[in-house]
């Protein structure tokens, strides 16, 4: 999968990086060793963060930063990492999808980047571009029904969006019978060596929880 970054992204945020993981998977519905892994990883944000203090975190604020320059208010729409951490300091327990999409939010809230799971065998051609929401432009949100992403960084195949640092596409989202997976990471903060610790961190987790082989990843600028 060849990735574009547009001219709409790259005037607001020239530092952008990125990076394209992609691995084959067994996903399951639940992992009890991944939920050990959340439920620490939450006990040290509880102690260590505060629902303002977590505006703070590099890759967070950052996409707040983007979204103010798209249009876009991001206390109204949250990126996902925010959302996520915000949810776990309020003492709420973050929902339970499957080990995937489990995965997908640990990896998130570990780096503070809003990130993307997709079966990648949902795709439509063999590019995404990276683009800003377009007034009225269709798009309906996993579990959210449609979403008004105009102002919002947007992920676009052949047939239209598939993600944003919001929330990812029904039509591409992961289910229980995803075999290849594709996370796109999203650096607005332009730390390239935090992007490739999070890939890192995503295939590695795969190989653990998921039974992961031929996992790799790619940088993207």
């Amino acid at each position: 999968m060849r990735i574009i970054v547009s001219d709409e992204i790259e005037s607001v945020c020239p530092e952008f990086v990125g990076a394209h993981v992609e691995i084959y998977v067994h996903n399951s519905p639940y992992s009890a060793g991944l939920w050990g892994e959340i439920d620490r990883l939450g006990q040290e944000f509880r102690q260590t963060l505060t629902t303002e203090t977590l505006k703070d975190i590099t890759g967070i604020a950052a996409t707040r930063q983007v979204y103010r320059a798209c249009g876009k208010d991001p206390s109204r729409y949250r990126p996902a990492a925010e959302a996520l951490i915000r949810r776990i300091l309020q003492g709420k327990q973050l929902y339970q999808i499957n080990t995937l999409v489990d995965l997908v939010n640990l990896a998130s809230i570990r780096y503070g980047y809003s990130i993307g799971g997709f079966d990648a065998d949902k795709f439509e051609g063999d590019t995404l571009t990276l683009g800003v929401g377009r007034a009225g432009e269709p798009y309906e949100g996993i579990g959210r029904g449609t979403i008004n992403i105009e102002g919002l960084p947007v992920y676009r195949d052949a047939v239209g969006g598939v993600g944003t640092p919001t929330s990812d596409n029904e039509r591409t989202k992961i289910d229980d019978n995803t075999t290849h997976l594709v996370v796109l990471i999203n650096g607005y903060d332009g730390c390239e060596a935090d992007v490739r610790a999070n890939a890192e961190y995503i295939l590695q987790l795969a190989r653990d929880y998921c039974d992961g082989t031929d996992g790799s990843y790619y940088i993207y600028k």
